[in-house]
């Protein structure tokens, strides 16, 4: 399984004081030096964090291949189309949440992310969208024209993290919640259960797939385990955990997860 590293919020903490520093391109050797096999970055509308000389350094210095995260605005994505990253990744985006919530909706926005797709692939770069886990999800991305598809695992997160503490994760109060642990197990069970059917079901259709959100080394082993992700994308648990032991032990955990998980 492979392991991308999302480096946004190295550039979060640069521009909370609207400095030079730090510089997320200097965690690319800490990536490689780590065995992180990809660098993901998200170019957003609003440059909130990665902006656009950033996007042209990384591309210009990383031995490893980048993957891109982009809304379907017309204008980043003719910039990214003539960087050339391995891959761009098609999210939702509005300028007001704090991080990208939820998968693409599909079939709202059809003919702009047909459109998306085939500008991409022209391009030489694999397309790739970042959706909610299900079936009719998969069936239309692939009759999109997506080569890969990345699950959101925000859900399983936020049920795992509940069924830990029994306790809602909201950012303004803390309130028992009105299940019982067994209720969130059996949630969590069917979370994991779906995260894996959807896998397997996009592998049968000839997709690439890869999962995300809200994975740390506590809860990555249940989505490490299901063999038909071939991909994990963190981001945020990581570069928190770095504060404290540092950019490459804390990839090191990820990845000794991951393969305590797949019993390497």
């Amino acid at each position: 399984m492979k392991l991308g590293v999302n480096i946004d919020h190295i550039a979060t903490l640069r521009e909370s004081r609207q400095i030079s520093e730090p510089n997320p391109l200097y965690a690319l050797p800490y990536l490689q030096a780590a065995g992180a096999n990809q660098v993901t970055i998200h170019l957003r509308e609003d440059r909130r964090h990665i902006c656009d000389d950033d996007v042209c350094a990384i591309l210009a210095q990383s031995s490893l291949p980048v993957n891109i995260e982009s809304s379907l605005n017309a204008e980043i994505l003719d910039f990214l189309c003539a960087q050339r990253p391995h891959s761009i990744t098609l999210v939702p985006e509005r300028r007001e949440e704090v991080t990208t919530e939820g998968g693409l909706e599909l079939h709202t926005n059809e003919q702009r992310i047909a459109n998306a797709i085939e500008k991409i692939a022209k391009a030489g770069i694999v397309p790739a969208l970042f959706i909610d886990p299900t079936r009719e999800n998969m069936q239309k991305s692939h009759a999109l024209g997506a080569r890969k598809v990345e699950l959101h695992t925000g859900h399983y997160a936020n049920v795992w993290l509940m069924a830990q503490s029994n306790l809602p994760r909201t950012r303004h109060s803390i309130k028992p919640l009105q299940k019982s642990r067994e209720e969130l197990r059996g949630e969590l069970d069917a979370s994991i259960w779906n995260l894996q059917d959807v896998a397997m079901f996009a592998q049968s259709l000839g997709l690439y797939v890869a999962a995300g959100h809200g994975l740390n080394a506590q809860n990555v082993g249940e989505v490490a385990r299901i063999g038909a992700i071939k991909e994990l994308n963190i981001g945020h648990s990581i570069i928190g955990r770095a504060v404290f032991v540092g950019l490459k032990e804390a990839i090191g955990e990820i990845l000794n997860a991951i393969d305590k998980a797949r019993g390497i």
